[in-house]
């Protein structure tokens, strides 16, 4: 999967959880929850959504690697090169 499409699949997830947040105006480096307006169940959500949608498995002990927007992104950059080199 490319950094590209990566990209594209956490917008439009992030889009989903919170319609009402324009992505350009998104401190990337800012905490994912506060910026986005999400609590801990839409965060999940989210994560679920990412697994299924990339195939890289997201535990919860990981999810401290997800507290922004760059940080997730190099998460699942992370995950899915991974999953793909097995």
């Amino acid at each position: 999967m490319t950094n590209e499409t990566l990209e594209t699949l956490l917008a439009r997830e992030l889009h989903r959880i919170a319609p009402d947040i324009d992505m350009a105006d998104v401190d990337r480096d800012g905490d994912l929850r506060e910026e986005f307006d999400i609590d801990s169940m839409d965060f999940l959500n989210l994560v679920a959504a990412l697994s299924e949608l990339t195939g890289a498995p997201m535990p919860e002990s990981d999810y401290d690697r997800m507290g922004s927007v760059n940080a997730l992104a190099a998460y699942l950059e992370e995950k899915t090169r991974a999953a793909q080199a097995r």
